[in-house]
C-alpha cells in the first residue's frame, strides 16, 4: 500500500509518499509560503529536486499541487489517485483525548479541535491539512498520529505540576511531551539492535533537533519526558529557554516593559542557544564560533550539552536504571561533540565511548565500547515512516 504522509504546518506542508511493503521513500516534498506567494518543491525517489512557483491561497491548493506532482505523466510516480491507499497525518496535540493513533473521523476532528488552545500554532494547521486532503481524497481513509499520544502512559506524579488541582481540573494543565513518534520509533529500533525484548528494556531517548526532548522508556512505555504542556519546558533548544525560574519572566517584563505576548517572544524566539550565544541557534555556526575562540558561543555548547546530561542522569534515577542511551535528529545525529559532552557527565553510569564509532555523522552505529555497561546508540529518527508505520496498521 502506498501511504502519504502529511505534515501540516500553518504556511508550509511536508510530504513523502512511501511504499508501505518496502518502506522505501517514492517521493517527496515541500509546499512553502501558502497564503503569501506559494512554492512547491518536489522530488521523485531517484530524480532531480524541482522547485516552482505556484499559486497556494489555502492548503486545498498546496494539497492539489502535491497530488499533480505525484500523478504527473512525467515526473509522477503513481497513475491516479487509487494507488494511494490511505493518507496519515501528523498531528501535534490530542491533549488526554487520544493515546494511540486514530483513523480520523468527524468526531476525532471535534476532539483535535477542542485541544487547539493547547498548540493554538499546529492543530488548526494540521486540521486544515485533513480537511483539504478530505475534499480532494474523499474515498481515501485518513489516520492522526499524535506527537503527545506516546506519553500518555506518563503516572500521576511524572505529569502533574505543583500548581493548584483545579488548574488541571478545569483547563487540563498538565506535562504532555512532544517528539512522541520520534521517541517511540527510536527506542524500539534501539531494543532491536541489542536484541532485547521492547517490553524488558529500559531506554532513554535525546531526540535532539532545533526542538530539543529527552524521554525515559520503561519496558516500552514513556513514563516521563523533559517538554510540558508545551514545547517550551525542558532542555536549552535552537531559540527556546528551557526551564527556567517561573520568577524570572516578572523580573524582566518591569526591566524591558514587556506585556505576557512579548515575554513569550523572548523565551521562545530569542532565548535558547540562539539567546546565549547572540550568535545563531544553528550548531554548525555555533561549533565554528567556538572552536575561533567565540566566548559566548562556547557557553551556548556546554549550557546545552550539561542539560542534556541532567536529565539522562534525572531518568536513570526515574527508572532505577537504564541500558540504552539513544542520541536521534539533527544535533543527535550529527554532533559528535555535543554526544562526547554529555556522555563526559555519565561514566558514573559506566558508559565508556568509542571515539571512533562516536566520530560516524547520520548514520546507525552503537558509540559505547563492548565493555560499557550502557550501551549508547545514534540511531537516525524517521517520524515518516513511523506515521505511515502507524496509518498502515489502523487501516489495513
Amino acid at each position: 500500500m502506498n501511504v502519504l504522509v502529511i505534515n501540516c504546518g500553518s504556511s508550509s506542508l511536508k510530504f513523502q509518499l512511501i511504499d508501505s511493503e518496502s518502506e522505501k521513500v517514492l517521493a517527496k516534498g515541500l509546499c512553502e509560503r501558502i497564503g503569501i506567494d506559494g512554492s512547491l518543491t518536489y522530488q521523485p525517489a531517484g530524480g532531480e529536486k524541482v522547485k516552482s512557483e505556484k499559486d497556494m491561497p489555502t492548503h486545498t491548493e498546496a494539497i492539489k499541487y502535491v497530488i499533480d506532482a505525484l500523478t504527473d505523466s512525467e515526473t509522477g510516480v503513481v497513475k491516479s489517485l487509487n494507488e494511494i491507499g490511505a493518507v496519515g497525518h501528523r498531528m501535534v496535540h490530542g491533549g488526554e483525548k487520544f493515546a494511540s493513533s486514530v483513523v480520523i473521523t468527524e468526531e476525532v476532528k471535534k476532539a483535535v479541535e477542542e485541544c487547539n488552545d493547547l498548540a493554538p500554532l499546529h492543530n488548526p494547521a494540521n486540521l486544515i491539512g485533513v480537511n483539504a486532503c478530505e475534499e480532494l481524497m474523499p474515498n481515501t481513509p485518513m489516520v492522526g498520529v499524535f506527537d503527545t499520544a506516546f506519553h500518555q502512559t506518563m503516572p500521576e506524579k511524572a505529569y502533574m505540576y505543583g500548581l493548584p488541582y483545579a488548574y488541571y481540573d478545569k483547563y487540563k494543565v498538565r506535562r504532555y511531551g512532544f517528539h512522541g513518534t520520534s521517541h517511540s520509533f527510536v527506542s524500539k529500533r534501539a531494543a532491536e539492535i541489542s536484541g532485547k525484548p521492547y517490553d524488558a528494556v529500559k531506554t532513554i531517548v535525546c531526540h535532539l533537533g532545533n526542538g530539543a526532548s529527552v524521554c525515559a522508556v520503561l519496558n516500552g512505555k514513556s513514563v516521563d519526558t523533559s517538554m510540558g504542556l508545551t514545547p517550551l519546558e525542558g532542555l536549552v533548544m535552537g531559540t527556546r529557554s528551557g526551564d527556567i525560574d517561573p520568577a524570572i519572566m516578572e523580573f524582566i517584563a518591569k526591566k524591558e516593559n514587556l506585556d505576557i505576548e512579548g515575554l513569550m517572544k523572548v523565551l521562545n524566539k530569542d532565548s535558547g542557544v540562539y539567546g546565549l550565544s547572540g550568535l545563531s541557534s544553528d550548531f554548525r555556526d555555533l561549533s565554528s564560533a567556538a572552536a575561533e575562540g567565540n566566548k559566548q558561543a562556547q557557553i551556548a555548547l556546554k549550557v546545552f550539552s550539561y542539560r542534556v546530561a541532567k536529565y539522562v542522569g534525572s531518568y536513570a534515577a526515574a527508572m532505577n536504571g537504564v541500558d540504552n542511551i539513544v542520541f536521534t535528529a539533527g544535533i543527535g545525529e550529527n554532533d559528535h561533540e555535543v554526544r562526547e559532552e554529555v556522555c563526559s557527565y555519565l561514566q558514573f553510569l559506566g558508559i565508556e565511548l568509542d571515539k571512533e564509532a562516536n566520530a560516524k555523522r547520520g548514520e546507525e552505529v552503537m558509540i559505547s565500547t563492548p565493555g560499557s555497561k550502557v550501551k549508547v546508540y545514534v540511531i537516525p529518527t524517521n517520524e515518516e515512516l513511523a506515521i505511515a508505520r502507524e496509518t498502515v496498521a489502523l487501516v489495513k
